[in-house]
């Protein structure tokens, strides 16, 4: 299924039925008085996180979502039935927001979580409401009042532990496949990467995290320069990121630190606090220098951005270090899962 990250749709809740107008009419008892009974309320409409769902893509055929109107009152009192609620099933991770008066209606982040975008209207008064000592024979009745009518706009940020960015080539996408089952798309020319894929790194029975990879970025790409832009935002839920650098760049002459600083500015750009969010460096396709010259050229590298943050060394298409790396993005997740849970615990 082609991945869709974007989506608008229009939702209308149920309208509510009548109220009735009617009067008890039995043999042998005159003068029965009003028995109109109530209209139902109309359907209204959920969004509900589906776990599995990956895309938008459903969306795209169908932009028209109504829920079941309310039934019309009846007589002898009786209620009309009330209209279905309408569910729809988004993955998690979407934001939705009213297109009309562009504002944030909810986030769906958790399986079965749901969240009313559109409320049912109320069904119309029979003509009973209305009887009173000076009105024993009321005729007025109302009608039911109309459900929501909304605009929405779907905007799907994907729910990673990790994250993975780099310039084009950088071979995330091989790393991905390296430490999971993911298997995104290797190919040695760039943007290979056309959209995010998820993949899930288990390091141990019960020890497990997930991490997303985005198509590579460029100079420019805050501003819609290249793929990765219109992907940035998959990057803001995650807790690390793992910044990926080609220690052999296809282009001879090349400086990685220049890579590295380009995807800086862009992150800025973008998102001030994507840009501060943990990020350690992973120095890729080292087997392919020669060995006497790798660490020199990993320590020269590191010198040159003054970068204190943690450093993994690895080459993903052998699966050198990538073990490492693992484990220590697990320990790390782990320390900060237990740290929010004691602040929660406060």
């Amino acid at each position: 299924m082609k991945f869709v990250d974007e989506a608008t749709i229009r939702v209308e809740a149920g309208t509510g039925g009548n109220g009735a107008l009617s009067f008890r009419r039995e043999k042998f008892i005159p003068r029965g008085g009003p028995d109109g009974g109530d209209g139902g309320d109309g359907g209204s409409v959920y969004l509900v996180g589906q776990e599995g769902l990956n895309t938008l893509a459903d969306f795209r055929h169908t932009r028209v979502f109504r829920a079941e109107k309310g039934g019309k009152g009846g007589g002898a009192n009786c209620t009309g039935k009330s209209g279905k609620d309408l569910y729809i099933q988004v993955p998690l991770g979407t934001r939705v927001m009213d297109t009309e008066a562009e504002e944030l209606i909810g986030e769906i982040t958790c399986n079965g979580e749901s969240l009313l975008v559109a409320h049912g209207g109320k069904g119309g008064l029979g003509n009973t409401r209305f009887k009173s000592s000076t009105n024993r024979a009321p005729r007025r009745t109302t009608p039911g009042k109309p459900g929501e009518h909304r605009e929405l706009a779907f905007e799907l940020q994907v729910l990673a532990d990790v994250g993975l960015l780099g310039m084009p080539n950088a071979g995330k996408s091989t790393l991905l496949r390296a430490v999971s089952d993911a298997r995104p798309k290797v190919a040695d020319y760039p943007f290979t990467t056309l959209h995010p894929h998820l993949g899930v790194v288990r390091v141990g029975e019960l020890r497990s995290f997930v991490m997303a990879d985005i198509p590579g970025l460029i100079e420019g790409a805050a501003e819609g320069v290249g793929l990765g832009h219109q992907f940035l935002r998959h990057l803001s839920r995650t807790r690390i990121l793992l910044h990926l650098v080609d220690m052999v760049p296809l282009e001879p002459g090349a400086d990685p630190a220049v890579g590295i600083k380009t995807i800086e500015a862009e992150l800025k750009k973008f998102s001030p606090q994507l840009a501060k969010r943990e990020r350690w460096l992973v120095l890729n396709k080292m087997d392919l220098l020669p060995a006497n010259e790798r660490e020199q050229a990993a320590n020269r590298l590191i010198k040159k951005l003054k970068w204190k943050r943690p450093v993994y060394r690895i080459s993903a298409i052998s699966g050198e270090g990538c073990r490492e790396l693992s484990m220590g993005l697990m320990r790390q997740l782990e320390q900060t899962n237990k740290k929010t849970d004691k602040q929660n615990e406060k």
